[in-house]
């Protein structure tokens, strides 16, 4: 059965959620990394969480998503597969890491696939909005920090970071990726209150500063 946002509210009332969201190479690893490290140190639980993957089962569909195909995966496919990894994760890792009071950072979460499939695929951002809400059973991140970068950039920085390989959706033609930064623009426009646009051609100092002040409102 499909959980109530007044259920998603309760089961997220003692712990705090951020995502981090953004194209690829925004530098959304490295200061999950940083800011973990942090709160950490200020005696806070912290679970890190990545999408796709963050349980046994979510890392093997991460392994299909991303690597190369021999065949073309149908959209919907695709879509099906981040959902599922998704729900896997919100069940075994999220809400119980959210029930004991710990702060989840998740990298990625279901705007992605709003941004990713709903828009970079066209498959509709209010159908992927629609089916992620039944996954997660509408929970959803107290704030969302999108990492804001020109996908040419972002794509330069994850290419010299891997040697020259890239992943399967990072292979997708420019356009693509140029509609997936269009539809997390698009919806941090709509939701103010929910996102955090952040300039990730910034001084990774400079980013570490901005997150480190809204973390801190959120928690006092």
């Amino acid at each position: 059965m499909l959980r109530s946002k007044d259920d998603s509210a309760e089961a997220q009332r003692h712990g705090r959620f951020f995502s981090f969201e953004g194209t690829e190479g925004s530098g959304k690893t490295t200061q999950i990394r940083e800011l973990s490290l942090r709160l950490e140190a200020d005696g806070h639980e912290v679970v890190q969480v990545r999408e796709p993957g963050g349980t046994p089962l979510s890392e093997r569909v991460r392994t299909l998503l991303l690597e190369p195909a021999e065949t073309p995966v149908d959209p919907w496919a695709e879509l099906c597969l981040y959902l599922a990894s998704r729900a896997q994760l919100v069940a075994e890792r999220i809400r119980p890491a959210l029930s004991r009071g710990a702060i989840v950072l998740a990298d990625r979460f279901g705007d992605a696939s709003v941004a990713y499939q709903g828009a970079g695929r066209e498959l509709g951002v209010e159908k992927v909005q629609q089916l992620n809400e039944w996954v997660t059973g509408g929970l959803r991140p107290d704030r969302i920090f999108l990492f804001d970068l020109d996908p040419t950039i972002g794509l330069g920085r994850a290419k010299a970071s891997r040697g020259g390989q890239l992943d399967r959706m990072e292979s997708e033609p420019m356009a693509f990726h140029n509609r997936v930064r269009e539809a997390y623009l698009r919806q941090a426009l709509l939701e103010p209150d929910r996102y955090v646009v952040i300039d990730a051609s910034l001084p990774r100092e400079d980013v570490a500063g901005r997150i480190r002040v809204e973390i801190e409102r959120r928690l006092s």
